[in-house]
């Protein structure tokens, strides 16, 4: 299952990281705005999140058991389709459908069912799964910029769509419900006594992570653009975001066992603090072995804040509530990934350069972390009341 679900969310990541590959080539190509394009990965990003819920409500009734089939053929159909696109709204109406049929059945639901898989160290093994994500968007995105500069755009889209088509398809026969999902009368998950209720632990991660996401996803948007306005060449901006990625899936391992062992909440908190402290410099890091190392370092973190989150999200509910709590949690997730990346661009619109839109992601970050640490301290009340009560 970890293999199965790491092959199929780096698909879908991959195909939202080439987003920003796609960018300059389609704005020039239709005379889009940087603003009107990344408004592609907003609304890939809001279908995901919309119709995740829908998902996450399905796969604890029924079971997530051919969710990878919906998804295969939702993405390999859209990425067809693109490669015909000749206007911005069906540019958006095929992203939608990424999003809603691939992304979003993909991730939160897949990822709950992997997590009730694993009753030793559930974070290392979703951490694992979720440097799938980080993978493919450090391969998807080179891969897509050696094919937009050796055949075009629209061929480059094309290509994609039959590389998903042979792998996505054959996966999709492997996904397996979890045991413990299966049996839910019986576990003695569902039968914790958590610290804090677990629908008030899922509100306070959302609270959280729209404001995370939003820090996270600018770069993810506007890192390659923001390198090719330098006279960077697509193929060497590419291969930064590569480094990124990689160093992503790193840090999704670890984050995923960070939470296992310091605990789910301190390891979102500590990733945030690195994601937040080197989103800004990206803009005045020069291109050489600097702009390296702060990729190295964002990546590492931005992706163990993911990790952290499913963490925290897979320990704080039972089972029979997992995938509606991470659609919930990802709900808010993809809304904040699909702000992020479209007010990069508005910033970049309203400026001309890229300043203004990393400064505000570092904003939002200590926001996040505000909020985070305001969920320590009530989760430290809850504590101390329910020793009280015991005692």
């Amino acid at each position: 299952m970890v293999f199965a679900v790491f092959v199929l969310s780096a698909l879908s990541f991959g195909a939202l990281g080439s987003i920003s590959v796609f960018l300059k080539p389609l704005s020039t190509e239709f005379g889009w705005s940087r603003g009107e394009t990344a408004f592609g990965y907003t609304v890939i990003s809001f279908s995901s999140a919309l119709f995740g819920m829908l998902w996450g409500q399905i796969a604890d009734r029924y079971g997530s058991r051919y969710f990878g089939f919906i998804g295969a053929i939702a993405m390999t159909l859209s990425l067809f389709l693109l490669s015909k696109n000749q206007n911005i709204y069906q540019f958006y109406g095929l992203y939608f459908l990424f999003g809603a049929f691939g992304n979003a059945i993909l991730t939160s639901p897949l990822y709950a069912n992997v997590g009730f898989w694993f009753r030793q160290q559930p974070g290392l093994a979703l951490g694992i799964t979720a440097a799938g994500g980080a993978v493919g968007q450090g391969v998807m995105p080179l891969c897509a910029g050696l094919a937009i500069g050796a055949y075009g755009w629209q061929s480059a889209y094309l290509i994609i769509a039959a590389v998903y088509f042979c792998i996505a398809f054959p996966i999709a026969f492997l996904i397996r419900e979890s045991p413990t999902r299966q049996n839910l009368g019986t576990e003695m998950e569902n039968e914790q006594n958590f610290i804090v209720d677990e629908k008030v632990a899922v509100a306070w991660i959302s609270a959280a992570i729209i404001f995370c996401c939003i820090c996270m996803s600018v770069p993810i948007v506007h890192l390659v653009p923001l390198l090719t306005d330098r006279g960077i060449s697509l193929n060497s901006a590419t291969q930064v975001l590569m480094v990124l990625m990689f160093s992503g899936a790193f840090g999704r391992v670890l984050g995923g066992k960070l939470g296992d062992t310091i605990g789910a909440l301190p390891a979102y908190m500590l990733m945030s603090l690195g994601q937040t402290i080197s989103v800004v410099w990206f803009p005045h890091v020069a291109y050489g072995p600097g702009l390296y190392v702060l990729a190295i370092f964002f990546g590492f973190t931005y992706s163990g804040v993911m990790s952290a989150i499913l963490v925290c999200t897979r320990t704080m509910v039972s089972a029979g509530f997992a995938a509606r709590a991470m659609s919930i949690t990802g709900f808010f997730g993809w809304l904040g990934m699909g702000l992020g990346g479209y007010l990069g661009g508005v910033f970049f619109d309203l400026r001309g350069d890229y300043e203004w839109s990393f400064a505000f992601a570092m904003i939002v970050g200590w926001v996040n972390l505000i909020i985070l640490s305001l969920f320590v301290l009530y989760t430290s009340k809850m504590r101390r009341q329910k020793l009280s009560s015991m005692g």
